[in-house]
């Protein structure tokens, strides 16, 4: 098919049938890039509300995000989004200062230390460095200035490159509370090139740890200045809100609270089969009372846009050579909205990182102090997030119920906060449970998910997008679920298997 003749490939596009299973964000993209060619489009979501893990919750008046709260500026893809669905008035900025470390063996709780990369100083003399990692660690990580360059390989795990290079007091109380917060891992697990790219290169060309991040540093310092996160004013669900407005307007059939049990083949189309829920979706029998289950959905394409569990139940019939699962922590955020006067000042910055082992929090965000748009919402309250599980380790809350859990949050939020909260300060609670796909910064994270890939791609008129695929934050994944989506889209109108433009 030529790009010469578009009133015969818009009639194609009107000949296909893309379900979408799935409505997180990698979802809705995906649903929109295929319905703006004019194919046709039902996405599928098993729960009642759109957005995955773009979600919100109602605290006593004050609606406020519960899962992602912000988003990563590089690339620019979200901006771009952003933009496209007229929200770019609605852009903010974080507020609050930086933020501090709790936990922090034989010394008290601290601010982070500014600068330096993913808790690596370019200066361990620094004050706020010698704060958390003392005298006797700030020698050792200038140690790292004398080693002789010869001795400078390619290491691969940024927890083991640290501690060579700078001791275990940089790894363990700069480090590791950073990639534990952000990534949800322990920086032994975290592959240098995926979480800081350009920081092997660098050290091997100037020769000490400290040096590249102090080279990187000033990279950084020449580019254009801006915030490494922005949020939407009113909460990220905006986004969801937009994005579903729009696939309405494209003719996109919305269907939420309808769970898809599997997918099957007839003949070149994928037939996808629906769960009966209560009579909902299904029909009665009006001799036996029954519910009969939904009529399954016939597609020419389909997109899984599940997380990873979900979405490999769907495909591994199907699918051939998608590799191991990765382990995916289970994260729990317990949002609170509190009374206290004694939080007008922020006393904690933006928020609080732990270092792991000491809290059963892993971080704490204090959201009023971190948003200008929430802080007016609350009316002289506060709203506390505070983030339970990593890599390897079940949430503290995982076992309790809602009421306990919001009492061992309150908890965590009064020490992590240094500020006494007693119970009858907690004004509301919610709780928010995600098994948080693999960070891709782990070691064999980007391998499993070149592998997994590869397989679905060999998989005719079949997609699948997401974090599990992606990486986490949705600076990745919009990117990646327009460019997998065009894959399948491409195949679809030009009848290539493979998704190839070759014409």
């Amino acid at each position: 098919m030529s790009p010469e003749h578009p009133a015969e490939l818009a009639a194609r596009a009107a000949d296909q049938h893309v379900v979408v299973i799935g409505g997180g964000i990698g979802g809705l993209i995906a649903a929109r890039e295929c319905a703006k060619v004019g194919i046709r489009v039902t996405l599928l979501e098993a729960e009642p509300e759109l957005g995955g893990s773009v979600r919100s919750a109602d605290l006593d008046g004050i609606v406020v995000d519960v899962g992602a709260e912000s988003f990563a500026t590089r690339g620019g893809h979200v901006r771009a989004l952003i933009d496209e669905l007229g929200l770019s008035d609605a852009i903010v900025a974080p507020e609050g200062g930086g933020a501090w470390l709790s936990g922090i063996p034989d010394a008290p709780d601290a601010p982070l230390p500014v600068g330096g990369l993913l808790g690596i100083p370019a200066n361990p003399f620094q004050e706020d460095v010698r704060a958390i990692i003392g005298w006797r660690g700030a020698w050792r990580a200038y140690v790292d200035r004398l080693r002789p360059p010869l001795t400078i390989g390619h290491e691969r795990s940024l927890g083991r490159l640290v501690s060579t290079r700078m001791g275990a007091r940089v790894r363990d109380r700069l480090v590791a509370p950073v990639t534990a917060g952000v990534y949800s891992a322990l920086p032994d697990d975290v592959d240098v090139d995926a979480a800081a790219p350009g920081l092997n290169a660098a050290l091997t060309r100037v020769g000490s740890l400290s040096g590249a991040v102090l080279t990187m540093q000033g990279e950084r310092a020449g580019k254009k200045p801006g915030a490494a996160v922005q949020g939407l004013d009113g909460g990220m669900t905006r986004l969801v809100a937009a994005l579903r407005v729009e696939l309405e307007l494209l003719g996109v059939e919305v269907r939420t609270g309808t769970r898809v049990t599997s997918i099957g083949r007839d003949g070149e189309n994928w037939v996808v089969t629906i769960e009966p829920d209560d009579g909902e979706e299904g029909e009665t029998d009006a001799d036996d009372g029954a519910t009969e289950a939904p009529t399954p959905l016939t597609a020419t394409g389909v997109v899984v846009a599940t997380a990873e569990p979900a979405a490999r139940t769907l495909l591994t019939p199907h699918v051939t050579g998608l590799g191991e699962q990765g382990d995916a922590p289970e994260i729990e955020i317990v949002t609170l909205l509190l009374e206290a006067p004694e939080l007008d000042a922020a006393p904690r910055g933006s928020g609080v990182l732990t270092v792991p082992g000491s809290h059963t929090a892993k971080a704490l965000t204090h959201s009023t102090a971190k948003w200008g748009w929430l802080r007016r919402a609350a009316d002289g309250n506060h709203i506390v997030r505070v983030s339970f599980g990593t890599q390897g380790e079940p949430a503290a809350t995982a076992e309790l119920d809602d009421d306990a859990a919001a009492q061992l949050a309150l908890s965590e939020a009064s020490a992590l906060l240094g500020v006494a909260l007693p119970p009858d300060r907690l004004r509301a609670a919610h709780r928010a449970r995600f098994v948080q796909s693999q960070p891709a910064s782990l070691i064999g994270a980007a391998d499993r998910r070149t592998t997994a890939r590869a397989a679905i791609a060999r998989t005719p008129r079949l997609a699948a997008v997401g974090a599990w695929l992606a990486g986490t934050g949705l600076a990745q994944v919009i990117p990646d679920a327009v460019a997998e989506t065009d894959r399948l889209r491409s195949a679809l109108l030009w009848d290539q298997q493979d998704g190839s433009l070759t014409r």
